[in-house]
């Protein structure tokens, strides 16, 4: 009952965070991703560390792997751990994207300063 309590309470500080005037909106926090995930790869954005960043790669096979911790026969336990993880993996990339789009801005607008790129 706690798990789901506070699988709930993340999904709600998600939304929040989302939808407060003046943040990056849903779709540029989505299409933020994938630079994301290159800028930190790269080496170019220190706001995630390549730890958290595997640890969200895990988050996505696990959600994708027919091998589970609860098996998904046992129909209620087996999908709300599966559940579980979606929430955690979408209020993390969401949280941290709306982070990255803040620091790219910044970025732009010259109050921070990027790293060089290699090569």
């Amino acid at each position: 009952m706690m798990a789901k309590a506070a699988r709930a309470a993340a999904a709600w500080r998600t939304y929040r965070e989302v939808t407060k005037p003046g943040s990056p909106g849903l779709m540029t926090r989505v299409r933020a991703i994938p630079r994301m995930i290159g800028a930190v790869t790269r080496g170019r954005y220190e706001g995630l560390g390549k730890g958290k960043l595997a640890l969200m790669a895990m988050g996505v096979v696990y959600m994708i792997s027919p091998i589970d911790v609860v098996p998904d026969f046992l129909v209620l336990i087996g999908v709300a751990d599966d559940f579980g993880v979606f929430l955690w993996l979408m209020a993390s990339l969401l949280g941290e994207s709306g982070r990255y789009v803040d620091w790219e801005r910044k970025v732009i607008t010259g109050r921070v300063e990027a790293r060089p790129q290699e090569g």
